[in-house]
């Protein structure tokens, strides 16, 4: 399998934001060739394709397989196994965002749970306690946000998108009306 120049740069650049979206440059390349591959591709071409091993082919397609990003199909006639991508962009980026949130925020929510119900021995315990409610309550309303934005269809999250986008403008243009938080909002955009 051939990759013209802009599928070989999409694929490389997501290999790079793999790593910042919580799985390897290898699986994030597979990842983008499963995305903007219209039929099914199996391990012999994606390692063709890529230019890498059979070996880690298989563990990236496991891989992808764990965070739900691929489907498995079976053709006729032919034994190997082909892989597509699980869903729209919508829905990919949606099982991305949940096996994140299942992955990272939910073990701090458990742990910061936890140490909320110790009692503080001491002043700076107590202190630091605060502290930890206050990163508690925020990450708990993001999950709320979260949950909330995962329940929404991909119509009404683009609308909400576009709205969250005139929120900001309206927010600047108050800002210099009232002439309040203009250094704050001077960084929106």
């Amino acid at each position: 399998m051939k990759l013209s120049n802009q599928a070989q740069a999409f694929v490389l650049h997501f290999g790079e934001m793999g790593s910042r979206w919580g799985f390897n440059r290898t699986v994030g390349q597979m990842f983008a060739l499963l995305t903007i591959h219209n039929e099914p591709v199996n391990a012999d071409q994606l390692a063709e394709a890529l230019k890498i091993s059979r070996g880690n082919v298989s563990m990236g397609l496991k891989e992808l397989q764990a965070w739900r990003l691929i489907e498995l199909h079976h053709q006729p006639g032919d034994r190997k196994d082909y892989f597509t991508a699980a869903g729209s962009i919508w829905d990919l980026a949606r099982t991305v965002f949940e096996e994140r949130r299942k992955r990272e925020l939910d073990p701090t929510l458990t742990l910061l749970r936890q140490l909320l119900l110790t009692e503080p021995r001491d002043e700076k315990e107590s202190v630091a306690q605060e502290k930890i409610q206050e990163v508690y309550s925020l990450l708990e309303m993001l999950d709320q946000f979260a949950n909330t934005l995962s329940k929404l269809d991909e119509k009404d999250l683009l609308k909400l998108m576009k709205l969250g986008s005139g929120l900001n403008k309206l927010l600047d243009l108050k800002s210099k009306a009232t002439g309040s938080g203009a250094k704050k909002n001077s960084t929106r955009k």
